[in-house]
């Protein structure tokens, strides 16, 4: 009856076009909407390191839909149930985090594709994701338009990285900035050299295997260089650290003697 909405994020990451996205950890579909209305290429609903619930998930989703900018969901962990859980909600892109070798990589291909190529279970006439059956042929016109991202973000996942890039079925890899200095010995120092000469090095190899690469960069400075090496995916800020620094600027003007916080270069 109804075709699938196709995935201009994944289409535009295939043509290797720059896509400029923000964080959200506000957790609330009122913030998720504000946000969509500024314009950004995409927006990351974050269900792991923020308190989302797979309905609070399912809301954001709702309010982004209007818009021009596209969601991407990072679930808590790459588990095959939750996969099928945020699959169901309408999600299109995924980014997995945590993925330390090309057999974890494998097996959360599976996990977000229909049979006979992997492993999704079929729910279509209860999913938002096949407008609750509506959609036609809608199990093979998901496993076209998913696009799924993974994140190195450990010493591990750096020496398994040229095996990771070469699972079929990923369309990015993400370096987690803040996970991987502290892998590499460097806790809450993303910019130290060593890292920076990582993670430049590490976007290059990405792209260079024909895949896209991307970074979340709180600092304005660190986003530029991303996007110089490579990267073509960049978030360039997260919304409760911008509120936070918002609050904090606008008090200031007030009560001159209050005590700026130190703004944080990275997540």
């Amino acid at each position: 009856m109804n075709g699938l909405l196709a995935n201009p994020f994944k289409d535009a990451l295939r043509r290797g076009e720059v896509q400029i996205g923000l964080w959200l950890s506000s957790t609330t579909s009122y913030m998720a909407e504000i946000a969509a209305t500024s314009g950004y290429d995409w927006l990351l609903i974050d269900g792991e390191h923020a308190p989302n619930t797979v309905q609070d998930l399912y809301h954001q989703l709702q309010a982004i839909a209007p818009y021009a900018s596209q969601p991407v969901i990072r679930p808590v962990e790459g588990a095959k149930a939750l996969i099928k859980q945020v699959l169901d909600i309408g999600a299109q892109t995924l980014l997995i985090p945590m993925v330390d070798s090309a057999e974890q990589a494998r097996q959360v291909v599976a996990a977000t594709r229909y049979p006979p190529v992997g492993e999704r279970g079929v729910g279509a006439s209860v999913a938002r994701a096949a407008r609750w059956g509506r959609i036609d042929n809608y199990m093979a016109q998901a496993n076209a338009s998913l696009c799924l991202l993974v994140q190195v973000e450990s010493k591990a996942a750096l020496e398994n990285l040229d095996a990771i890039l070469d699972v079929d079925g990923i369309d990015g890899v993400f370096i987690g900035p803040a996970d991987l200095s502290a892998s590499l010995g460097y806790p809450d120092n993303s910019g130290h050299p060593e890292v920076q000469r990582i993670i430049k090095e590490s976007i290059q190899r990405i792209r260079a295997a024909g895949k896209a690469a991307g970074f979340l960069a709180v600092d304005p400075l660190m986003a530029q260089k991303c996007l110089a090496w490579g990267a073509n995916f960049v978030a360039v800020g997260v919304d409760t650290m911008l509120y936070t620094e918002a609050l904090d600027q606008r008090l200031a003007m007030f009560k001159p003697g209050q005590t700026m916080p130190k703004l944080k270069s990275s997540y």
